[in-house]
């Protein structure tokens, strides 16, 4: 079975035949012009079966759709984190659902829909929101919140609830206590019941909505999250799949997108809200949708684009090196939005960590110092990796090694102090702590903080002071 890693067989009809179906199947056209990463999360189905080749694979697959599930769990494999996105979450927790509550409050009724979901962490954090904000009320309102994902493994993994430190990175320790018990193993945390409680997750392709095959209860919804999936669809799917999200909204709903998936046209059925950092729209009021036409009845042939990012390094090098982030101007925080892919190694080593797969973001993570062994913000993720893989010695000598080469990087301090008061060094961790809040302090409240995750020099301050004790006093 080992000959089946390497380059992908492209001249080999069936592989192309399966790439096809494969395609057609999840809408999936990230694939359509990575062939090699596709033949590699193939081939880990392959030697599971024991099947030398892709004709084989294929027959396999004809027959069985338990191994059409196991291999949409290959090609999907994500893991995403609490609260991503501070100021998605802040207009959720200010405008969206405050909004919604009042709307619904004589029928004391919300329906809430996270699809692609992952492994639940969004879906979680909206269920969180909404806990706060209705408190002693929560038992009067019937909640449906409902999570969704092409993934069955992921969606197991969700309805354990049970995430380890790189799930919950942006929590500070008193939100972490607040939501979170110790899990079954050391280094592991359970979402308490409370919480728990208030989501579902259900298996669901996305596709479904245009085929007709999707589930009547699919409706009505207050609000839609379909955050970063649309990324994966071939543009011309996507308008499709918006339009259909938008029937499943109640008049008024809302629909939140990821910050790279807003499109102009999305306005001929959807009003636009502006909102800091958020892409969201509402259905109108009057619930009425212009007619579109059908939807597109096949994808078009591949075609590569450039746009894409690999999810695993490049065989070359490339022509020139990444552009720095970091303004030729010093300034306190960069003038880039928030949650936008920073290009080149950097953005591989984010999207490999955030896809869960910590072992190819660490080795990528590697070949990026390699060649760049100055980047701060390198440093910073070999720290935030090595507490993944918990291995404290490793995180504190990188991220003292990003602040030797940022002195004012507010997030290697802050990191910096969780790990040695991990390691049981309290007081170098409050040293480290006290650092971050102090460079906080100098920015204002509503600044993100760069490599933050959205976290703002605010949010920071409540995070870290529980952690000083009365020294924060």
């Amino acid at each position: 079975m080992r000959p089946l890693k390497g380059a992908a067989p492209t001249c080999d009809p069936a592989f192309a035949a399966l790439k096809g179906r494969l395609v057609a199947r999840t809408g999936h056209h990230y694939y359509a012009d990575k062939d090699d990463l596709l033949w590699e999360r193939v081939g880990r189905r392959m030697r599971a079966r024991g099947v030398p080749d892709p004709a084989g694979y294929l027959a396999l697959l004809e027959g069985s759709e338990g191994e059409w599930a196991a291999l949409e769990s290959e090609i999907t494999i994500g893991e995403t984190f609490f609260f991503r996105y501070a100021e998605q979450f802040a207009a959720l927790r200010g405008t969206i659902l405050p909004e919604r509550i009042a709307a619904r409050g004589a029928e004391r009724r919300l329906r809430i829909w996270s699809a692609g979901c992952s492994t639940g962490p969004e879906t979680y954090s909206v269920g969180i929101v909404l806990h706060e904000l209705l408190g002693e009320r929560l038992p009067d309102w019937r909640i449906g919140l409902t999570g969704t994902d092409i993934n069955r493994d992921v969606l197991g993994i969700a309805r354990r609830a049970v995430y380890g430190t790189w799930a919950l990175r942006t929590l500070g320790a008193e939100e972490r206590e607040r939501y979170f018990r110790p899990g079954p193993r050391e280094g592991t945390f359970a979402l308490k019941p409370e919480f728990r409680g208030l989501a579902r997750f259900e298996p669901q392709n996305l596709m479904s909505l245009l085929d007709g095959t999707a589930s009547l209860a699919l409706t009505e919804y207050d609000l839609i999250l379909c955050r970063n999936v649309l990324i994966y669809f071939h543009p011309d799917v996507v308008q499709a799949l918006v339009r259909a999200l938008a029937q499943r909204l109640r008049p008024g709903g809302w629909l939140l997108l990821g910050h790279a998936e807003p499109n102009p046209a999305f306005a001929e059925f959807l009003d636009p809200v502006s909102l800091p950092g958020t892409a969201a729209y509402r259905r109108r009021g009057d619930g009425m949708l212009p007619d579109m036409g059908p939807p597109p009845a096949a994808l078009p042939e591949p075609v590569p684009d450039t746009a894409w990012m690999p999810l695993l390094p490049p065989t070359a090098p490339e022509p020139a090196p990444a552009p720095r982030l970091v303004p030729e101007t010093p300034a306190p925080i960069p003038a880039t939005t928030e949650g936008a892919s920073p290009p080149g190694a950097l953005a591989l080593v984010r999207a490999l960590a955030d896809a869960g797969d910590l072992e190819a973001s660490w080795q990528a993570c590697r070949a990026a110092l390699g060649q760049d062994p100055t980047d701060p913000r390198l440093r910073y993720y070999e720290g935030l990796l090595a507490r993944a893989r918990a291995r404290p010695d490793e995180a504190e000598r990188a991220f003292r090694g990003a602040l030797y080469l940022d002195k004012g990087f507010v997030m290697a301090h802050y990191h910096l102090g969780l790990t040695l008061i991990a390691a049981g060094r309290r007081e170098a961790g409050r040293r480290a702590v006290a650092n971050a809040l102090r460079l906080a302090a100098t920015l204002p409240a509503e600044a993100v903080l760069p490599e933050g995750d959205g976290l703002t020099a605010g949010d920071l301050s409540g995070a870290a002071r529980p952690l000083l004790g009365d020294e924060a006093a």
